[in-house]
């Protein structure tokens, strides 16, 4: 499915998906964020005199799967895109972008909540939906 913006430049559903894993992405910074300035005070967290303070266990698990979803970005991005470029769009790679989305959407609150295998399976589901993703690109 394709979208054309007023621009006209296509925007496949592929490349919108990879739009929200950005917007996601972006946010999932906000959560540890705050945590860390309510337990060491605005003041003290804006001029880094406490970074090396610990955060509560469910910030610290939110910043990994912060950085977590950032390293998984890139490949993930680099598929859409090399996808987009050799104009591949079909059923399989529109699915697997939605999968994907939804399962680092998983991830993210399965890691904060620290919910026993969610996170593990959460994370081959994205890994698997970039396989799918690969294997329409390179049949």
């Amino acid at each position: 499915m394709y979208k054309i913006d007023l621009w006209g430049f296509i925007m496949t559903t592929e490349l919108e998906m990879l739009t929200w894993i950005l917007v996601l992405t972006l946010l999932m910074w906000i959560p540890y964020t705050i945590s860390h300035i309510f337990n060491v005070g605005i003041i003290r967290a804006l001029t880094y005199k406490a970074d090396t303070s610990s955060l509560p266990d469910w910030a610290q698990r939110a910043k990994k799967a912060h950085y977590n979803s950032i390293e998984n970005l890139v490949p993930f991005a680099s598929l859409v895109i090399v996808a987009n470029i050799i104009n591949i769009s079909n059923s399989a790679t529109i699915s697997a972008a939605i999968a994907y989305f939804w399962f680092r959407l998983a991830y993210y609150g399965l890691y904060v909540t620290n919910i026993p295998f969610g996170r593990t399976l959460a994370f081959a589901g994205g890994w698997l939906a970039q396989i799918c993703i690969l294997t329409q690109i390179c049949p």
